[in-house]
Formats: structure tokens, C-alpha cells, sequence
């Protein structure tokens, strides 16, 4: 079965076997009481998932597994001495329960390298799109051209028992994980840098392999890829992505096609894609302030312009958070130990200064604090990664270890087909006036 595979497999058993008593005793209690206000405005702070991956705190940021970022940076394993965290040893962190030894970390990129061919077609897919097409466009129908791969899919048709979905589930995830890599890069060279492919390296690991088929050899730059794959792997499961992959997991979809639909939702401008929105912000600031280097009172003119022009200043603010984001710190503390002089990372420390007191002084916001997309493009436009719509394909990539390892855990706990109640307006005046008790 695989030392990973039996590993999950045995955490997955007991936890069904918890599961099962906790809803014997407490399943009739209540979780808190939904307002009208949560019911139309995005079921902010409804508590109606369980994922088993990560947390989000408020105060203390993501957790995966109980475990912050700056003790995920000091207790990963990694691919230099020193150096940044192996998204490797972050899946198997998320999937397995347990932090992974280095043998445990070096096992799963065996395990990828080994599954990571893509099928000739996929690419043949990808090439019928114009290259002027987004980079997410062609992300995702590599995705569902890939589909074709299904275990599970091809295992539902012949028929199995719902007790063996999580085991097909498992290897289509690691199968697209170990693939992802080969799409993205296949992507970013086709679109930007003539069609002019580099063959993988089988002596890399995930993220290094990563980098190197882009065509970035340098080491920091895949030091930074090892990070950016890390941070961004999870945020627990209600955001877009991950609640996406979920819900059309939930109808028994493979993983192909529920991981395709989470990331044509991380693909929108108030999830993902907000990660290029900050870089276009900054670049038209420069342009509009005529300096690569503007002052930290520049900055502040130009944030009041952007609020009075009824704009957001994009990469500021959460809908969970309130304090600033740990990748954000993260990433900034990658800048000041690899490139403290750069110019463009030096701007986004000063949007930082000056950004939050504005955004306070509104009193209406509450979070004014930077997010992780406020940073990142920065350290990537530093080594030369300019095409910043591609940058969402970074962020894709990085999701599949958290979303997918959450997909494995929906079926190893027969978690159901997800179907909440909708209302409809006329219900809920129906409900205010006393003609209709469907809520009491």
C-alpha cells in the first residue's frame, strides 16, 4: 500500500471511530446561532465545515496542524541546511497528522518524481488556446485535460464500495500534485518565453523542479519557491478554493475536476488573483508619481487618491484576520535576508508603514493590515519573474497540497454530498412577520 498510504490510512480509522462517538453524544448541540446579516453577507463566521488541515485564527494567523509558520520554518525538513521548509514535508504534515522526519519528506518527492509524467495530450490541450489566453485559463483546462487520468473515476464506473473511495482519491491526488509542477511550467515558458521548454530534473525536489523548468537555477530563487509553496498551501476551508474543491468533491467528482473547480475560483480578483492586482497597483503608482522609489508621504497622497476614487488598495485586509497576515512577515523577513536593498520590496515595506494608519483613521475597517498577496509578487518580480498574471498560477499550485490533502480526508471520513438550506427573500419577510416558523 505504501508507508504514507498505511500511515494515513490508520490515522483515517481512528479518527472516523472518534468522530462517530462525538457525534453520538453532541451532535444534537449547538454551534451558535446564524444571523440574518451572515445569511445574505457571505455566511461570514457561519461554523459550517470541518477541515482537518488547517486552522485560522484571527490574532495568531494560519496554523496547520497546530503549527505557525515560524515553528513550521524551524521544524520542517528542508532541502538545504538552514533553508526554507519543504512543501513535501508540509502535505505529508497536512495529510498525516504527524511532522515529518526527512526520510518521511524525501520519501513523498521520491513518490511525486515517480508519478510526475503528463500524458502528451495535455500539452496538445493547452497549445490549442491563444497564447494570449490568462496563464489560469490554461492552468485549469490542463487540469481537466489531465482528468482522462482518473483512478477514481475510472474505479467508480467499474463499481466499488464507498469504503475504498478514499484510496483512489489519495492516488489522484498525488498523481496531480507530482503533475502540477510540469503544467505551470509548461505554461509560463509557452506563453512567455517562446515555447522553449526545459525538461524536468529528476534529482530536484517538488519545488525545486519547480523553478528549474521555468528556467530560474538560481538557489534562492527556489529557496523562495520552497516558501511561497508552503505559506500558501492552506487557510483552512471556507475560503473560495478550498471550500470549491470540497463542495464539488462532496458530488463525488474526482479530484481532477473538484481541484479544476477551486482553482477557477481562486482565479477571481477577491481571492487569488488579488496577488497581480497589488503589483498593477504599485506599478501605477510608480508611473503616476514618476519614481520607482517613492517616499512614504507619496505613498500616503497616492493611497487617499485610490480610497477617494472609491478603490480598495489591494493586498490590505481579511476577512478572518486582524493582524498582520504571518506570511506577509514571512516573506518580508525572506526580502530582508536576500535582497534588502531592491527597491520595489523596499516600496511594499513602505505601503506597510503607511497604509494600516490610514485605513484606520476610516474607522470602518477592520483589518487594515497587509495579506499575503501585499508581498509576494515583489520577491518574485526581484529574480525576474515579471509577468505577474501568471503569479496566480504560483498560488494554484501551492493550493493543491493543502486542498487535496483535505479531498483524501473528505472520503477517508465519508464526509456527504454537501447540500445547505437557501431561502428565499419572500421567505425571510414571511419569517420577520411571524408567517412562517421554517427557521424556529
Amino acid at each position: 500500500m505504501g508507508i504514507v498510504k498505511e500511515r494515513f490510512k490508520a490515522k483515517a480509522d481512528a479518527a472516523n471511530i472518534e468522530i462517530k462517538d462525538l457525534l453520538k453524544e453532541h451532535g444534537n448541540r449547538k454551534a451558535g446561532e446564524v444571523t440574518l446579516s451572515q445569511i445574505y453577507q457571505g455566511m461570514r463566521g457561519i461554523t459550517g465545515l470541518v477541515t482537518e488541515t488547517s486552522l485560522l485564527d484571527a490574532q495568531e494567523g494560519i496554523r496547520f496542524r497546530g503549527y505557525s509558520i515560524p515553528e513550521l520554518q524551524a521544524k520542517l525538513p528542508t532541502a538545504k541546511p538552514g533553508g526554507e521548509p519543504m512543501p513535501e514535508g508540509l502535505f505529508y504534515l497536512m495529510l498525516v497528522g504527524e511532522l515529518p522526519t526527512e526520510e518521511d519528506a524525501h520519501h513523498i518527492t521520491n513518490v511525486w518524481q515517480r508519478r510526475s509524467h503528463v500524458p502528451n495530450h495535455v500539452f496538445a490541450t493547452i497549445d490549442a488556446l491563444p497564447l494570449n489566453a490568462h496563464p489560469m485559463t490554461m492552468f485549469v483546462t490542463g487540469v481537466m485535460a489531465l482528468q482522462t487520468e482518473s483512478n477514481f473515476a475510472r474505479a467508480y464506473a467499474k463499481g466499488i464500495n464507498k469504503k475504498e473511495y478514499w484510496s483512489y482519491v489519495y492516488d489522484d491526488s498525488m498523481d496531480l500534485i507530482a503533475r502540477l509542477p510540469r503544467i505551470a511550467a509548461y505554461i509560463y515558458r509557452r506563453k512567455y518565453k517562446n515555447n522553449e521548454h526545459i525538461h524536468p530534473d529528476g534529482l530536484l525536489d517538488w519545488a525545486g523542479n519547480l523553478s528549474h523548468m521555468m528556467g530560474y537555477s538560481d538557489e534562492s530563487f527556489m529557496e523562495l519557491m520552497r516558501l511561497y509553496m508552503t505559506i500558501h498551501a492552506d487557510h483552512e476551508g471556507g475560503n473560495v478554493s478550498a471550500h470549491t474543491t470540497h463542495l464539488v468533491g462532496s458530488a463525488l467528482s474526482d479530484p481532477f475536476l473538484s481541484y479544476a473547480a477551486g482553482m477557477n475560483g481562486l482565479a477571481g480578483p477577491l481571492h487569488g488573483l488579488a496577488n497581480q492586482e497589488v503589483i498593477k497597483w504599485i506599478y501605477e503608482m510608480q508611473e503616476s508619481l514618476g519614481t520607482d522609489a517613492p517616499t512614504k508621504e507619496q505613498i500616503a497622497q497616492y493611497v487617499q487618491d485610490t480610497l477617494t476614487a472609491g478603490k480598495v488598495v489591494p493586498g490590505y485586509g481579511h476577512a478572518v484576520l486582524r493582524k498582520t497576515d504571518p506570511r506577509f512577515t514571512a516573506q518580508m523577513e525572506f526580502g530582508k535576508k536576500h535582497m534588502p536593498d531592491d527597491k520595489l520590496v523596499n516600496t511594499v515595506w513602505n505601503i506597510y508603514e503607511t497604509v494600516p494608519p490610514i485605513l484606520q483613521s476610516l474607522g470602518k475597517i477592520k483589518n487594515p493590515w497587509p495579506n499575503v498577496d501585499a508581498h509576494s509578487g515583489a520577491l518574485l518580480v526581484h529574480y525576474g519573474l515579471v509577468e505577474y498574471e501568471f503569479y496566480t498560477v504560483l498560488f494554484a499550485v501551492s493550493r493543491a497540497l493543502g486542498v487535496l490533502s483535505s479531498l483524501c480526508w473528505d472520503r477517508a471520513l465519508g464526509f456527504p454530498l454537501e447540500r445547505p438550506k437557501s431561502v428565499t427573500t419572500e421567505s425571510v419577510k414571511n419569517w420577520i412577520a411571524g408567517k412562517d416558523e421554517i427557521w424556529d
